[in-house]
């Protein structure tokens, strides 16, 4: 996609160079053959994108779903996530909800099982080996030590393996708690 957002740009500048054009020699713009047909290719383009990222979603989550009887996910809050404005375009472009959405439905027509846990789980603060729960943490700490037994924990993957967990105890004893919901 990364090639086709290049691609796109550039015919989107020929677009508003078409639309200064036609402004500049009082034209109507359904009369400017340029600026129409300029107009039909970037939406071609668009259109092009769209289905590339429909077709990798549909492709990952079918392949997920086939490989995986369980699958455990944060309910994150993409709203929220998408308030930073230096992830919000590739958080945007992954379009996760639309994934989970595919995840889903698929897991139903498999068989399979998707369980979502809840944002309010502190994933990235209990370790993964011990239990101990540790204080919250800004971002920029990607890996920490357990003060309890000295394990060296990588944020993201403790916070999986904590999502893993809390979404095994959430599938085998649902009324243990609130911290999530199974489907």
């Amino acid at each position: 996609t990364k090639k086709m957002e290049q691609k796109l740009k550039r015919e989107q500048r020929k677009l508003s160079r078409r639309y200064e054009q036609a402004k500049k020699d009082n034209r109507d713009l359904k009369k400017s053959k340029n600026y129409q047909k300029q107009r039909m290719k970037v939406a071609r383009l668009r259109e092009r994108v769209a289905f590339q990222r429909e077709d990798f979603l549909n492709k990952l989550s079918t392949e997920l779903i086939r490989q995986y009887d369980i699958i455990c996910l944060e309910d994150l809050h993409i709203k929220g996530l998408l308030k930073n404005h230096k992830l919000a375009k590739a958080i945007s472009d992954v379009s996760w909800s639309s994934f989970v959405q595919k995840l889903m439905y698929k897991a139903k027509w498999y068989g399979r099982e998707v369980v979502k846990v809840s944002r309010f789980y502190p994933s990235s603060q209990i370790c993964h080996a011990c239990g101990h729960y540790d204080c919250k943490k800004s971002l920029d700490i990607r890996a920490w030590t357990c003060p309890s037994c000295f394990t060296t924990l990588d944020r993201d993957i403790n916070a999986s393996r904590n999502i893993l967990g809390e979404g095994l105890r959430i599938l085998n004893n649902p009324t243990v708690g609130t911290t999530g919901i199974a489907y």
